[in-house]
């Protein structure tokens, strides 16, 4: 595949000339698309618009990308209805996530003919699936009521044509899944037994809510609700499981009970899977060793065909009517395209300049004290070692760091730092026993496998021990501070974005969802269980740090509450000796989709990183 060439901004622009970095920053992104299900010539797709990531029309026969939304902090929760006639797009107050939904016709511009269809009050997204026959069922959620999941009909009148249905609620957990093609059934993933990290599915009927069928099983074991086979008619529900160690195939018929597992002979989890448009093959997406790629699975005959490169990473990818699939797929040297399978070539380009491309990653493999860690390496070119070192710890923390493109990490490379990532204890694509280590002792386990991983990259002397950076964000980013507290003398300094930081707070004051995210890991609530959260909190630790430290966070952040993070930063600022703190707030919630906006936050941290590492 060739390297795009840098994009150049024009003489006599304010930013000209733009370091590589920044372009990266700047090139245009565009999501795979999602088909309208009786229209697939019509899909809806974020990508970038004037910078900011928006909700778009696309009809793959006119080529016509037609931005629907235009908010300043940029719209990316988003689906079309299964004809086509209308993008459906979650409205919510400055990245608070907290919000309703509306929709537009399909390929109309931002502000015309918008409608607000649901006569529900603004909460939380639990789900939103779309009938053919115009049913709507939305899943919710919040503090006062945990979860509610309603189904109404929606027709071209701009508000629901009958009155909302309450399907199921429940004070733990839950989501709408999957609605059948003939809008009859719905999944709903729920955590009834208090763990919303190994979820069960109840099927309901759609028009009343009687249940029709479970599937639990039991502790410690997950379940995860696909989506029904795309036929009308047909009751079968695609399903995740993990009874044998790691997340497995299932097809369930609902009506008959008949469960019939999917064996995929190949190394690796499967991550994703969904049905190709005639219900006779899946599309699965398998996570090895820090690589995903896509294979089509035969019913009939257990025929498994892969379908995008062995090397790099697939983000996301749709099975097309006439059996091509398109995807997203990028390695940590080429930038993201939306590849098809069939012809091999780019079908979908966001607009402006390509990123510049950047340098591959090494593989990193050692026995840690949990097991054999996989890590991830980026040498910037013509460097003399030992290396400066970006520790970049992912978020999640259920997600994996993986062999694909980040603007981010390809920045510190261009100012000379190594960049290394470790998939820890409680990353997926390493079997579900690794994934939930991280519970016998929450950020400690974590941190025990990054330390070990700097620690023999220090030792081979490819590593700098006094130059080394910790930087991560939201779980990473808790985990930056925490170990800033626990393993002082590890790191020479601290980038940590959007963190938990006071975990007692941050439950006080964040999602639901989350809230039942942290009870599930830490076995209840901080009044039911206050030590395990005193253990595992930053600021528990905040007396010694000793490193320079610089906390992003956002205004109007769910996840990692603002008030948390000022606690914390009060407590260091607050000792007789504290070291350097900088706090960088920024208008927005869990990060930022503004291109401007996430340069900025970059800057500060090179910034940050030169005043006191030089």
């Amino acid at each position: 595949m060739q390297l795009p060439e840098a994009p150049q901004v024009p003489r006599g622009h304010p930013e000209w000339p733009a370091p590589a970095w920044e372009a990266r920053f700047r090139a245009g992104y565009v999501s795979v698309p999602e088909w309208a299900l009786a229209a697939p010539e019509r899909a809806v797709v974020v990508a970038t618009h004037q910078g900011v990531r928006q909700v778009h029309s696309w009809d793959s026969t006119t080529r016509a990308l037609i931005p629907t939304t235009d908010r300043p902090h940029g719209t990316v929760t988003a689906t079309i209805d299964p004809r086509g006639e209308w993008i459906w797009w979650f409205d919510d107050d400055g990245g608070d996530e907290f919000g309703v939904w509306r929709r537009q016709p399909f390929a109309s511009g931002p502000r015309r003919r918008t409608e607000t269809p649901l006569p529900l009050t603004a909460a939380y997204s639990a789900g939103l699936l779309l009938g053919e026959d115009k049913t709507v069922v939305v899943g919710r959620s919040d503090d006062a009521y945990g979860t509610q999941i309603h189904q109404l009909v929606v027709g071209p009148a701009g508000a629901g044509d009958t009155a909302p249905v309450l399907l199921y609620a429940h004070a733990q957990d839950a989501s709408a899944a999957a609605l059948s093609r003939d809008a009859n059934l719905v999944a709903i993933e729920h955590s009834e037994r208090g763990d919303n990290r190994h979820p069960a599915i109840r099927v309901v009927r759609a028009d009343d809510g009687g249940r029709v069928t479970e599937l639990d099983d039991g502790p410690g074991q997950g379940l995860w609700a696909m989506d029904f086979a795309p036929v009308h008619g047909d009751p079968r529900l695609l399903v995740l499981h993990e009874r044998a160690g790691r997340p497995k195939p299932l097809v369930w018929d609902v009506a008959t009970g008949l469960q019939r597992p999917i064996e995929i002979g190949i190394d690796g989890e499967i991550a994703d899977a969904d049905w190709f448009p005639d219900g006779r093959a899946l599309l699965v997406a398998v996570d090895h060793d820090a690589r995903t790629r896509l294979y089509r699975y035969d019913l009939s005959d257990g025929t498994l065909t892969p379908v995008s490169p062995e090397s790099g990473t697939v983000a996301g990818g749709t099975a097309r009517p006439d059996g091509d699939v398109w995807f997203s797929w990028s390695s940590a040297a080429t930038p993201r395209t939306i590849l098809s399978a069939r012809t091999d070539r780019a079908v979908l380009t966001p607009i402006g300049a390509p990123a510049p491309p950047s340098v591959p990653v090494e593989d990193v493999c050692l026995d840690g004290p949990g097991g054999r860690i996989h890590a991830l390496l980026r040498r910037p070119a013509g460097g003399v070692e030992p290396l400066p070192v970006i520790v970049e710890v992912h978020g999640g923390p259920t997600w994996h760091d993986s062999d694909s493109f980040a603007p981010d990490a390809a920045a510190w490379v261009d100012h000379g730092f190594a960049v290394l990532q470790v998939n820890y204890r409680g990353s997926t694509g390493y079997g579900s026993a690794w994934r939930d280590a991280l519970e016998a002792k929450v950020g400690f386990t974590e941190l025990e496998d990054v330390a070990a991983v700097h620690e023999h990259l220090v030792t081979r002397g490819v590593l700098d021990p006094d130059r080394s950076v910790l930087a991560g964000a939201s779980w990473g980013g808790y985990l930056v501070l925490l170990g800033l507290g626990t393993q002082p003398d590890r790191w020479s300094l601290g980038l940590a974005g959007v963190p938990v930081a006071d975990y007692v707070a941050a439950y006080e004051d964040e999602m639901d969802g989350l809230k039942a995210f942290d009870r599930s890991l830490f076995g209840g609530s901080p009044a039911e269980v206050p030590d395990a959260y005193r253990v595992s909190s930053p600021i528990t630790y905040a007396s010694a740090v000793r490193s320079p430290t610089l906390v992003l966070a956002g205004e109007n952040d769910p996840r990692c509450p603002i008030r948390q993070i000022d606690n914390y930063v009060g407590a260091l600022r607050g000792r007789s000796e504290a070291p350097p703190v900088e706090v960088y707030r920024y208008d927005a919630g869990h990060g930022s989709y503004a291109d401007t906006e996430r340069i900025k936050q970059m800057r500060a941290q090179l910034e940050f990183v030169r005043t006191h590492l030089g």
